[in-house]
Formats: C-alpha cells, structure tokens, sequence
C-alpha cells in the first residue's frame, strides 16, 4: 500500500524535480517507509515524464522498493495495492521465459504488462493504481481496479497530464489551483458525495474504477475494462443445493489470499455478520491468535462493543477495543476532511480514523468486512427498492395528499420509512437511487440553489444497468459503480492510509462478486431479511446472536447536538456573511432549514451535516491554498 504521483508534460513548461518531491511529501502518510523517483525524457526531449512513490512496505520488505524497472529498464512502474494472485501469475510468466529478481508483486505488473499489454489488468486479482511509463512506445498508462479500492485522481490541460492518489498531492503542482468546481454542488446535495468522474476541485477528475488510460501521441484516453455482472439480468433458474458452501469456498479463498504479508497484521471487527466471518475464516488460516479491532461509544444503545467480544471470545483472538467519546467526532472533523480531501459524508468516518490509529500501534495491515451490503444487499434500501414500481403505481395525487404528509409527521425514530418514502416517489431511477443516502430530490435542489442541472446523467455510469435489469440489481449495479468508490472505499481508503495502515476487503474480490452476480436475486434478498446466502454459509461459524442481530451502526446525535452542544459551531459555519453556503444557496431557504431544524419542527439533520461539511472542507482545502505561496 503507497502513494503514487508524476506527470507527463512539454518539456517547455516541464515541473522541475523539487516539485515532485513536493508532490511525494504530501502524501508520506500513504508511504513512511521508503521513497523513489523516476525523470526521463520523451518524444525527443520535446516531453518529460516523471513518477513519485511512497512506499508502505508490506510484502518483499528489501526487494519491493519503487519505481521498478524491468532488466532492460524500458518499463518503469509506480504501484500502489495489492496483486493477490501475483504467486500463480509469476509461475505462468516464468513457464513463458520471464525472469524475476524479487518476490514483490510490482515486478509481476512489468513482466504481465511486457507479456500481454494494458489488458494484464484483466488477469490481476486485486486492489490497485499504478503507472507505467513504455519508454519503446513512448505511452504513459494508467490503470485502476474493478472496483475503484485504490484511488487515482487526474487533473489534464491540453496535452499536458498530472496524476496522484490524493488530490493534496496535485495541488503542489503550479500549473493546478485549489478551486470550487460549483457545476457538482448541486449532485452533492443529491448523493451527499460527489459521484465520479468528478471532485469538488475544479478540472481534477476520477480515474473511473475498471478504467485504464493511455497518454500516447500528446493524447490522454481512457476505456474501461470491467463493470460489474450486476450491470446485466440475472438467472432465475434454481441453483444446486450446495451453493452456501461454494459461496463459503469462494469466501474463505478470498481471505486466505489476502492473509499473504510480511508484516504483522489483523482485523476491524465490529461484531456484524460481515466482519465477524471473516475473523473466523481468517482464524482457519493462522496459527497464531489473529488481532482484532474494534471501536464503540461509551452508551451502549449506540456501541457494538459487546457483539465484538463474542467473537473475539469464541475465536481467541488478541482482542483490543477503543471507546470514544461523541465530543471526538467534532474535534476531529477538520483533520479526517484534510486527509480525505472533501467534506465527510458521515460522522462514522471518524471512528474509523481513531480505530486505524490505535491498531497501526501493532500492526500495518487489516482485514475489514466492506463491501458486503453493496454485493450481497445488505441495506435495508435493498429490500424496499423492490417494491418501487409497486408504490408508483399508488396515484401521485393520493401519495402526495395522504401517504407523503402522514410519513413526514412521523417520529424520527422511523427515519428508514421516512427515506423509503422520500425514494420511491421518484420515477426516475437516476434520481431515485441517489436519494435512498442522499440529503435533497432534485425539486428541493432547485428551490436551494436556485436550479439544478445534474453533471452525471445518463447513460453514464451507475445509469447505465439494462433496461430489463430487476430492481434489486439496479440499485446494487448503483452501489457497486457509485456509492462504493466514490464513497465508502474512498472512506477506507483515506482514512486507513491516513494512519499509514492497509486494508484489505475479501468481501470486494471481484470473483466472489461474479459467484454472488450469477444467483438468483432471492440468495441475496429474501423478503425482509438481507445478505441472505451469507447468514446461510456462516451458520456454521458464527453464533446465533451475531447471525440475527439487528445493525447497529455508529449512531452519532448530530440531530441532538445540531440543536444543543453544536448550535453557535453550526450557525457560525452555515450563516456567516463569508460561509461559501452563503455565495452558493438561496439565503431564505438556507435559513429556513437551519431555523426549522434548531425549533425542532423538521429533522434535517442529513442535509445540514453535508451542509456543514462543505464549508468545513472549504475553510480546510480552498481558503488556506488561496493564501499559500505558489
């Protein structure tokens, strides 16, 4: 796991090296370990291109260090990830006639790369971004994983091309400016993070996950290379009897895998199905008591504490907790915005940030259970979703004059019915999907920002599911290209990386994904009970009360302190003459929604958490570059 950066620009404009360095140096905490740097010319000296590594050493510790350079050193390469399957891709190479001289999974990209071109990404089993300069084709190629686990974010002008894993590291560069790109405010408001290819920083853009791009001939163009099988119809056709222990086959495989390290290592566990099989799978595997890690709040309604230690009790494991206090989530939200470069799409991130600190004091690697819902239908969106076109078919005006008004006057306690409302009323799917976590409907964006014009629309991605796809694929379709990249492994991502700590997802393997595409949507969804062919396979791991408890979740009384604690800190940030709300929004809606929230006549608590964020993000992010020397 490491941090990546580099170029390729004329040589009339080229960045000098001290800048490079600059580049590497704001992202150290991706890579403490060990640093390296690669300057060549290209296209007879008329174009320099440049690589940047910072290297987190988990695997081949003295053999793996960065940029690597094949034996002719014609292809160099800077990584960041994990190739879980690089052992059988190193046998198949050498059986053809290729040589290597490490044991680091890097020197398989060269050699994969050398024998079969871009489309080795095709053949690689893992989390990824590298770049690859082909000095005999003179063509930069950039590539990311299926499932977008490993961040790469490009910022292009003419035929020039900067690249980084984190935005921070872009921003060093003169030739780029921290500024507001307002055309994505308004899909913000309506995702509640900004969806790819897009970011808040204007002309800085995504790598789509499953996308390879190639600089050649001063032209930059990208394809992708995977999209998830949710993407199509799935079988309707009965399956055999013993498909829970294949699916179980498939799992423990995934994890046996990415146990493969050098370094000590262990698991996030918080008690849920997810994590909790796979420290039981894990424990198959290791002969030693496996490290596990878990985090909680001192009331027990909002902590899993306790589901944690049944686990961690039943498969003897080395087990440490870390109680926080809600005060932390506040204290904290400025540091975990400037590591993730944008605004916090929830107050769980935090505790993910202190957990990864606390276990980064004895391990450098973990196994976490993401990924799970948005594979196998874990939320409980999965399961209302199915009646969407059931609910449409109720007449606008009697939803609208007698459904909608009753579910709005319901307790907050029945928040999930009153988002399942709010969704299913919208028709179209590109912006039903959004709102099941989003915090406004596009009407309710319009009437903020004074009009509202998607910049992600269809038939781009996460859209562009087959028409005759169920309703329950088109949402997971939309969770596994949208939802997950740009959000929740974007999360993990930063935040583990920001303790200088790797993390790796079995439940993300882009196999077992394939295994769980190709059942029947009632293996994942039955009625009302979710991931349903996982509580099957795990029957006979797991307790019955970890099996069939309910989800808990990081549940921070932002509602409560909004009124309370946070009040001054909320005003100060949302109706402050110099707040950016105040350039962005209309002012009588903007103060309607804080005031109606502060009385305690509406819960908007969704909405003025994102509001928040963003001008957290803009007094962390855009005002101080302003001021910085360039």
């Amino acid at each position: 796991m490491c941090g990546i950066a580099g170029w390729i620009v004329p040589a009339r404009c080229s960045d000098d090296q001290a800048q490079l360095v600059r580049m590497s140096a704001a992202i150290a905490h991706r890579g403490p370990d060990d640093e390296g740097y690669f300057v060549s010319d290209a296209l007879a000296g008329s174009y320099r291109v440049a690589l940047a590594h910072k290297r987190l050493s988990i695997l081949d510790l003295e053999g793996g260090r960065q940029p690597m350079q094949d034996a002719g050193a014609r292809l160099t390469v800077v990584f960041n990830g994990e190739i879980y399957n690089f052992d059988t891709l190193r046998k198949e190479l050498a059986a053809i006639g290729h040589r290597f001289a490490t044991r680091s999974d890097t020197e398989v990209i060269l050699a994969a790369y050398r024998q079969w071109g871009e489309q080795c990404v095709e053949r690689f089993r893992g989390m990824f971004a590298f770049a690859l300069w082909d000095a005999d084709r003179e063509r930069l190629v950039l590539a990311r994983d299926r499932f977008g686990k490993k961040p790469l974010f490009v910022y292009r002008r003419g035929d020039a091309l900067w690249f980084a894993s984190e935005i921070k590291a872009l921003l060093q560069c003169s030739a780029i400016s921290a500024e507001l790109d307002a055309g994505v405010i308004g899909d913000y408001l309506a995702f509640r993070y900004v969806p790819g290819p897009y970011t808040l920083f204007r002309g800085v853009r995504k790598m789509q996950p499953g996308s390879v791009g190639v600089w050649s001939n001063r032209q930059f163009e990208t394809h992708r290379y995977y999209s998830p099988p949710d993407r199509e119809p799935g079988s309707h056709a009965d399956v055999d009897a013993d498909v829970d222990e294949r699916f179980l086959e498939r799992l423990d495989e995934a994890v046996r895998i990415r146990m493969v390290c050098d370094v000590p290592f262990g698991a996030f566990l918080s008690g849920g199905i997810d994590s909790s099989t796979t420290v039981a799978l894990m424990s198959r595997h290791s002969a030693h008591a496996i490290k596990t890690f878990s985090v909680g709040f001192g009331e027990e309604r909002y902590s899993e504490l306790s589901y944690a230690r049944t686990v961690a009790k039943q498969f003897g494991t080395d087990h440490h907790e870390l109680v926080i206090e809600p005060r932390d989530i506040v204290e904290r939200l400025a540091q975990v915005v400037r590591f993730r470069d944008a605004p916090v799409s929830e107050p769980s991130d935090i505790p993910i940030f202190l957990l990864a600190l606390d276990a980064r004091r004895s391990v450098k690697m973990v196994l976490t259970g993401e990924g799970a819902d948005e594979i196998l239908g874990g939320y409980p969106k999965h399961v209302f979703e199915r009646w969407s076109s059931a609910y449409q078919r109720v007449p606008q005006r009697i939803r609208a004059s007698m459904l909608e008004p009753l579910v709005r006057a319901l307790p907050y306690g029945l928040h999930r019915v009153k988002t399942a409302v709010a969704a299913l009323g919208l028709e179209q799917p590109e912006h039903r999907l959004p709102r099941w976590f989003g915090a406004l409907a596009p009407e309710q964006i319009a009437a903020l920002c004074g009009r509202y014009e998607p910049r992600l629309q269809p038939p781009a991605a996460p859209f562009d599911s087959a028409r005759d796809n169920s309703p329950l694929r088109r949402i997971l379709y939309f969770d596994q290209v949208s939802w997950l990249p740009d959000n929740l492994l974007e999360r993990g991502d930063s935040m583990t990386m920001a303790a200088s700590l790797e993390a790796r997802m079995p439940f993300m393997d882009h196999e077992l994904a394939a295994l769980a595409s190709s059942l029947p949507d009632r293996y994942r969804v039955r009625g009302a009970t979710t991931k349903w062919i996982l509580r099957r396979a795990a029957r006979r791991l797991l307790p019955a009360e970890i099996l069939n408890r309910p989800k808990v979740g990081f549940r921070v009384p932002v509602n409560e302190w909004f009124r309370g604690p946070m009040r001054d800190y909320l005003r100060d940030h949302l109706l402050d003459g110099r707040a950016l709300a105040r350039q962005l929004f209309a002012r009588a809606p903007l103060e309607a929604l804080v005031a109606e929230h502060l009385d305690g006549e509406q819960n908007h608590e969704k909405l003025l958490w994102s509001l928040l964020n963003l001008e957290v993000w803009n007094r962390q992010c855009l005002v101080p570059a302003k001021d910085a020397p360039r």
